[in-house]
């Protein structure tokens, strides 16, 4: 766009006066701009869209619900859709999560499981109040969602807001010093909840670890007592290669954060599912006990149409199926660029594949090379934005071969453009 305009984006410094693309429309994994480039979304613009952008059948959910019910107040009051999508994600999500709790993002959902969390110690009168988290963890950027994330760049003029958590050390080669930091922590009995991305770390830095990690810190805090929070807000959906990447190891959370891919990646919802005791933990004839959370638009009724559309995708798809082609035509791309002598620490988690760029001390997420990246992928009609120097691709399902072709080649290029050898 060449006028100024009055948006302010984010993660996005406006001083360093970047085009950005205005975008007209989309399908599958092709978004079009206004200056008619056809570019491909290996990103599924922030990790969201799966099935593709635009698709038909959520399309349709969405233009027949705006003809019914627009909006509603959801205190004391429900709507079909809501009801409709809260009975299928019960039948769908691993047994025991019995109650949903909607909300608008990823971020509002980790704030409504740490407040529920807290909510059940003090309803039952026990003084668990300390949250643990994994290192480099990113959980969102509202208050709650950055005092449970790794501190850094991305928090650090808001520190003063932020609340004090226990972190346990990301579990690299060896896992056993995180496990024994986490059983330490659990045994002083004070510890309300532990929050983790099930294997794999986001904005972090796209760090996965291993099933058998998961479900011994599911098992260490099941000992404790202390609640056990997955937040599968960008995992879920099949990123990882299963529907949660919970069922890789097992694990049944006490309590589960849903959304990005929650509606397709057609619209902004979430839900947080919960547990029976955690929902009779404030089931209560004293008022003062009900759970205190809400916003304007909770389980709005276009919303959670378009998310049942989405979960009718995946009982009536071969969606699995799709995620298992996707994971290993990337596992192929990423082979072939971890042969090159700038590319470190290749790694793969279902449809996401990651590597570092060699860049020397300049790494991290303010690296040089990484607005540099990113521009050369818009330049040759690709959205990717790297995470400092690590570069990572996480496309929708329906990315055909010759798109996906396409992207291992830019990245390649990438890399022989602004990489170091």
């Amino acid at each position: 766009m060449s006028a100024r305009s009055p948006v302010w984006h984010p993660f996005h410094q406006h001083g360093l006066e970047e085009d950005i693309p205005l975008v007209t429309h989309a399908e599958g994994a092709v978004l079009h701009t206004a200056d008619g480039r056809r570019v491909i979304d290996a990103i599924s613009s922030w990790w969201v869209t799966t099935h593709g952008h635009n698709h038909p059948a959520i399309m349709a959910a969405v233009r027949e619900q705006t003809e019914k019910l627009d909006q509603l107040i959801f205190a004391g009051w429900t709507h079909e859709p809501a009801e409709t999508l809260a009975r299928a994600l019960v039948e769908i999500m691993p047994d025991g999560l019995d109650h949903v709790f909607y909300s608008d993002s990823g971020s509002t959902a980790v704030e409504v499981a740490l407040k529920m969390a807290l909510g059940y110690w003090h309803n039952r009168g026990e003084a668990r109040h300390r949250i643990l988290v994994l290192e480099h963890s990113y959980h969102g950027d509202t208050i709650g969602a950055m005092s449970v994330g790794a501190r850094g760049v991305f928090n650090r003029p808001y520190a003063p807001l932020l609340f004090d958590v226990g972190t346990v050390p990301f579990p690299a080669a060896d896992p056993q010093p995180s496990l024994d930091a986490l059983e330490a922590a659990c045994a002083a009995g004070d510890v309300a909840a532990f929050i983790v991305e099930p294997l794999l770390l986001g904005a972090g830095g796209m760090l996965a670890y291993p099933p058998r990690v998961l479900a011994e810190m599911r098992a260490i805090c099941a000992r404790h007592g202390v609640l056990f929070i997955a937040d599968e807000v960008m995992t879920g959906w099949g990123r990882t290669g299963t529907l949660l990447a919970c069922e890789q190891a097992g694990v049944t959370p006490d309590i589960l954060c849903l959304a990005k891919g929650l509606t397709g990646g057609s619209m902004p919802l979430a839900v947080t599912m919960a547990t029976a005791p955690i929902f009779e933990a404030h089931y209560s004839t004293d008022r003062s006990k009900l759970f205190f959370h809400s916003s304007s638009f909770t389980a709005n009724p276009i919303a959670c149409a378009a998310a049942v559309a989405n979960v009718r995708i995946w009982q009536e798809e071969p969606v699995l199926e799709r995620v298992a082609v996707l994971s290993d035509t990337l596992g192929a791309v990423l082979a072939k660029l971890a042969r090159r002598p700038d590319v470190t620490n290749p790694r793969q988690c279902g449809t996401m594949i990651a590597f570092d760029v060699a860049v020397g001390d300049d790494a991290g997420y303010l690296a040089e090379i990484g607005p540099q990246m990113r521009a050369h992928f818009f330049a040759h009609d690709v959205l990717i934005r790297p995470l400092g120097n690590t570069v990572y691709t996480m496309p929708p399902y329906c990315i055909s071969q010759a798109d996906t072709d396409r992207v291992a080649e830019v990245m390649a290029s990438a890399i022989e453009s602004c990489g170091t050898r």
